[in-house]
């Protein structure tokens, strides 16, 4: 069996992108305001548990969804 090392090492040596610092601090707000939109909904709304994790979950997949809508755009065009 032959594997050609050439191939395999420049696979290896390319470098994904990185993610910038500000995209991971709005990363973090999102998922501190899903919670604290979880915790309104649980403790001052009194809505009950399923219903609040219910609520924040479906924004939180939303949220991701948009995301990801915008990441496609971008990157179609590069």
């Amino acid at each position: 069996m032959t594997v050609d090392r050439d191939v395999i090492e420049a696979h290896e040596q390319a470098s994904p992108d990185e993610v910038s610092r500000a995209t991971v601090v709005a990363y973090a707000v999102a998922a501190a305001l899903l919670v604290g939109w979880f915790l309104f909904g649980w403790l001052v709304l009194r809505q009950g548990f399923v219903d609040s994790v219910g609520e924040s979950a479906g924004a939180g997949f939303a949220l991701l969804l948009i995301i990801s809508v915008v990441g496609t755009v971008r990157r179609s065009r590069r």
